[in-house]
């Protein structure tokens, strides 16, 4: 096969998920058998926002909630944006404007939220103040994104008190405004006093990410573009990455995961992800092939009928997507479970924050080719990192 076409197996692809009909399991050619499943809170639909980094890392947080307490929980994402984006337009004002004022977010803001402002129930904040039945914060972003470019600008001699008031005022409009106090099952609570009582540490929560321009077994500030925390994370070889989301699904445990889906062998609609090894073609084929039009080589390139032979995705090889940008942060999900294909192929179910109208009812089976190329940082509780790895801090 030529290079050219190789590259475009491992090319990124748009970041808007395909809007297609749901199709069967047998359709796809791929059967995947769950070996082991962590407890979860019903899928949402996050719809259109940007904000899957809080979406994913909630629903992580419930899937702990009911690990540790039994407890079924919705907690609410937009009380976490609502409280977070002043903080985000403030380091935005601090960098002059060099930096993005987004909707994206870490792996690290809820726990830090968490800690900052509390955590309350989706059933007292649910950020739905400007008319839609569904989240859509095109014009709330288009807004404020405008003002604060604007604000950057320093049309006067300097800034002045009054842009942190605009900014909150906006979002009080679209999201509504925070409740000081709020009742659940007959009890009065505080949004600080609500998160103390579901009983998770954040201390007890460890980031994790895999990449040699860093050294081994430090924590080092990751370089992508949502980490406007400048949050730092522990940096561990590859091999070890993988044994900690191993070890944590098999003792019970949740990992919230952050990684590249703009692939177009991430094929939401058919329920999988992996990274196929390209494929050899006899004569015959390429020159069918060389006559091909480009969008039916994209049917085809992409068509595949169960499990294929994949790339051997060594370290080497990822820090090469990264650095090169074939690999870019652009979603966040939770990993819930471990599974095999028919040919024993082990896979990673991910709960995403896409709705349910999917194959998999809202959950895609990853390989673990896919996730050891295309992660970039995992979160998971502490207890769930083997010994031999923890102890390497």
């Amino acid at each position: 096969m030529k290079k050219s076409l190789i590259a475009l197996f491992l090319a990124g692809a748009s970041l808007t998920p395909a809007v297609a009909d749901v199709v069967t399991p047998e359709s796809t050619g791929f059967k995947f058998t769950d070996t082991k499943v962590v407890k979860d809170t019903p899928i949402k639909d996050q719809y259109e926002t940007g904000t899957c980094w809080c979406f994913s890392m909630c629903a992580f947080m419930e899937c702990e909630i009911l690990r540790t307490s039994g407890r079924e929980v919705d907690l609410s994402e937009m009380y976490v944006v609502r409280m977070l984006y002043p903080e985000k337009a403030q380091k935005f004002m601090r960098m002059e404007g060099e930096m993005r004022f987004n909707q994206g977010g870490g792996i690290l803001d809820v726990p830090y939220a968490w800690d900052k402002y509390g955590m309350v129930p989706e059933s007292v904040y649910n950020g739905m103040g400007y008319g839609e039945e569904k989240h859509d914060h095109r014009e709330l972003v288009a807004g404020m994104k405008g003002y604060m470019k604007g604000i950057v600008a320093k049309p006067g001699t300097r800034y002045t008190t009054a842009w942190k008031g605009a900014i909150n005022g906006i979002l009080d409009a679209y999201l509504g405004k925070v409740p000081e106090t709020f009742t659940v099952d007959g009890k009065e609570y505080t949004p600080k006093t609500y998160a103390q009582s579901l009983g998770l540490n954040m201390k007890d929560y460890q980031a994790f990410s895999s990449f040699t321009h860093h050294p081994f077994y430090e924590e080092f500030i990751i370089e992508i573009p949502d980490n406007w925390l400048w949050a730092k994370m522990k940096n561990v070889p590859l091999d070890e990455m993988e044994q900690i989301v191993d070890n944590a699904i098999g003792s019970g445990y949740a990992v919230a995961w952050s990684a590249d889906m703009s692939e177009k062998t991430w094929q939401w609609d058919n329920g999988y992800a992996i990274m196929p090894a390209p494929k050899s073609m006899s004569k015959q084929e390429q020159a069918r092939w060389d006559k091909l039009p480009q969008k039916d080589r994209n049917v085809e390139m992409y068509k595949y009928d169960g499990p294929q032979p994949e790339i051997e995705v060594t370290q080497e090889v990822r820090q090469r997507m990264f650095d090169s940008y074939e690999t870019v942060d652009d979603h966040l999900m939770v990993i819930v479970g471990i599974a095999r294909d028919q040919k024993g192929n082990k896979y990673y179910k991910v709960k995403n924050s896409w709705d349910t109208n999917q194959i998999y009812d809202g959950y895609i089976y990853v390989s673990s080719a896919y996730f050891r190329a295309k992660t970039i940082n995992i979160l998971t509780h502490r207890a769930a990192v083997p010994h031999s790895i923890a102890s390497k801090f």
